[in-house]
């Protein structure tokens, strides 16, 4: 029994110890961690794209919003009005402004 057990592990050194097998895996191993095209560099640019993507969605979106308020600010002087009262405090100068925080 025991002379079969080390005929069978004879056997899977061998073949894990030829020599094209050997190569292949070191090429693998190369490639997957320590080239410039690595699996591992690719995922990080893959992640850096999606990334990319999603921001500039998002600036899209926000200048499609700001181009569509100025497009009603221009549009109407009482829009444009309100807004420069919330937004910048002005008043004419027969007003007072009162601040109202909630805490």
């Amino acid at each position: 029994m025991l002379k079969d057990q080390k005929y069978q592990f004879r056997q899977v050194f061998r073949k894990f110890t030829n020599k094209y097998l050997f190569v292949g895996i070191l090429f693998l191993v190369w490639i997957a961690f320590f080239d410039k095209n690595s699996f591992v560099e690719k995922m990080q640019l893959r992640h850096k794209i999606n990334t990319l993507t999603e921001q500039k969605e998002y600036y899209q979106k926000t200048i499609e919003d700001d181009n569509r308020k100025i497009q009603e600010l221009l549009s109407n002087r009482d829009n444009l009005e309100k807004f420069a009262r919330e937004q910048y405090l002005m008043k004419n100068s027969n007003e007072d402004i009162y601040i109202i925080v909630d805490e």
